[in-house]
Parts: C-alpha cells; sequence; structure tokens
C-alpha cells in the first residue's frame, strides 16, 4: 500500500507530519519495507476530528488509530508493524514490550526533536519550541 491521502480503513492508521520531508520519506520507507492494509495517511490530510486527533499530537509525533484505541511515537510504529508481515508483526510485537518500549521512546523523541538535521529534513522540519 503507499502512502495515500485517502480515507481511514484496514486494520488501522497511521498519522504522520505531511509537511516534513524526514517524515514523509520514513512513512514511505516504512510502507515500502513493511507493507500492510493499514492506511498511511500524511495529517495535514486527513479528518483529524474523525480520527480524535489533534494538530499538535501529530505535530509531535506519529499517531497510530485503531477505533478507540490511539497510540503515539515508538508505540504507534510498534502497532502499525503489527499489521504487516510476520516479520513484522513480531519485531512489532517486541518493540511494544515495556522494557524495549521504555528503551525505544527516548530514541523516538529524539529524532522527533531532530528530524530537521537528520538526511532528507529541512528547515520546515524543525518542531516548534515546547510550551
Amino acid at each position: 500500500m503507499a502512502v495515500t491521502p485517502g480515507t481511514p480503513s484496514g486494520p488501522g492508521t497511521f498519522v504522520f507530519d505531511g509537511d516534513c520531508a524526514f517524515c514523509s520519506s520514513s512513512a514511505r520507507t516504512l510502507v515500502r519495507i513493511a507493507p500492510s492494509d493499514a492506511a498511511v495517511l500524511a495529517w495535514q490530510r486527513s479528518d483529524l476530528d474523525a480520527l480524535g486527533l489533534t494538530p499538535d499530537a501529530c505535530e509531535q509525533a506519529v499517531q497510530w488509530v485503531d477505533g478507540p484505541r490511539h497510540s503515539s511515537g515508538a508505540a504507534a510504529i510498534a502497532a502499525y508493524l503489527r499489521t504487516s508481515r510476520p516479520w513484522w508483526r513480531a519485531a512489532g510485537w517486541l518493540l511494544s514490550r515495556r522494557p524495549v518500549l521504555a528503551l525505544a521512546e527516548p530514541v523516538y523523541r529524539w529524532v522527533a526533536r531532530h528530524r530537521h538535521a537528520l538526511p532528507g529534513g529541512t528547515p520546515a522540519c524543525r518542531l516548534p519550541p515546547a510550551a
């Protein structure tokens, strides 16, 4: 499945920052290496109200929405991976375990804060300063 501007469908919806070149590139790579029936949408082209998300939450981290269940950051990536092929489902399960997630989340937050300086990142990728 390609990164689409469409409507949520399938096992859930993975939402990323479509204004960030690094984020868009990462979402395309995720879809390419771990294909899934989940929708992969830029938050700027999504119905956030229907997904139960806010622009601020979507600017801070990727989001996963599966009905009433939401997750963000590394947990959202784990949730997406659990909808992919068997190898990636196992990786998603492992990533979602508390000890691994406790290590992965600070790494995710560091990447999110520095995404403007990473390969493919641009000044437009910089997060607004935390309030």
